[in-house]
């Protein structure tokens, strides 16, 4: 559905793009991360149409968006970071409005109009002016606008921005569901709406991208964390006789303590011998009372963190 190579967009003398490319497949969700002023939102605005590449190319269901930019904007929902309202005008009237210059034909505008009211769940609030909305049922009718025409591809660069977190959570389930019909690409700040609602995640930095996989597979690019413990037990000989028993210099940190309750962080790399079945043999020859044992899982969160970090760090180095 969506076909970038070697993408680029100059600004004068800085460099937006550089030469990206990503391939996105039919009924795929997409999400689309990266840092402030990463390129992610240039990129998006190259494939609605909104600005011409410095070089590259880029297509969407088949189209070119240069040589046939208007085709490629019939085939693509798009919600752009400021949702685009008339606040004067009622809910039903602005969707009337969008499906006239959207091109849908007079006989099937009511039903195209209700599917994307019931879609969004506005059916409560479409005799009402769009001024009187709520932030949260804004977003709604932006979505509303993007889908009313049906298009095969929607783009959405950050929908839930400005959202306290009931409203996130609602339009994060409306973005599941759109997810079903729709080849979907989510450009968020919110990794946790990536990780609910997308097949796939691409990340750029500065300009280029760093990451391309399922969630699975970049977070298999992240080395597991520390195993935690909480032991009942004298502290000096837990933590002694883990230090004795681990490889020379591995951190053994108390992080916190309750009478002979004690919490330990084991910084360790996972390999060898599995740290957690060591760990509790140790425990259990000693008599202490085990009460948790786990390896703490890497998140998107920090595979983010660390391929943009990294990034910046070779930068400034540079």
């Amino acid at each position: 559905m969506i076909e970038v190579e070697r993408l680029e967009k100059s600004y004068g003398f800085a460099r937006a793009l550089k030469g990206i490319s990503f391939r996105v497949s039919k009924g795929e969700v997409i999400g689309f991360l990266g840092p402030n002023g990463a390129g992610k939102s240039t990129t998006m605005k190259i494939l609605t149409g909104y600005l011409l590449p410095s070089g590259g190319r880029a297509s969407v269901a088949g189209h070119d968006v240069v040589d046939d930019s208007l085709a490629v904007r019939a085939c693509i929902g798009y919600l752009p970071e400021s949702t685009p309202l008339y606040a004067e005008m009622r809910v039903d009237e602005y969707l009337r409005f969008c499906a006239d210059i959207r091109g849908i034909p007079a006989g099937r505008r009511g039903a195209a109009i209700a599917r994307a009211v019931e879609l969004c769940g506005l059916s409560r609030v479409t005799g009402k002016n769009i001024v009187e909305l709520s932030k949260g049922y804004k977003q709604r009718v932006g979505l509303a606008q993007a889908i009313v025409h049906e298009p095969p591809v929607l783009i959405l660069d950050e929908p839930t921005s400005g959202l306290d977190p009931n409203q996130i959570v609602e339009v994060r389930k409306l973005i599941e569901r759109l997810g079903q019909e729709h080849t979907v690409v989510l450009s968020t700040h919110y990794l946790q709406e990536v990780e609910k609602s997308c097949t796939r995640v691409i990340i750029v930095n500065q300009g280029e991208i760093v990451a391309d996989g399922t969630r699975a597979e970049l977070m298999a690019r992240q080395p597991a964390g520390a195993v935690r413990l909480c032991v009942r037990g004298p502290e000096a000989s837990v933590t002694a006789q883990l230090r004795e028993l681990l490889p020379a210099g591995t951190p053994v940190t108390v992080v916190a303590r309750a009478a002979d309750l004690i919490e330990i962080l084991v910084d360790a790399p996972p390999g060898g011998v599995p740290l957690e079945e060591t760990i509790a043999r140790l425990v259990v020859k000693n008599g202490w009372d085990l009460l948790e044992l786990q390896r703490q899982r890497a998140t998107l969160e920090d595979v983010f963190r660390s391929l943009t970090m990294q990034r910046q760090q070779e930068a400034l180095h540079a």
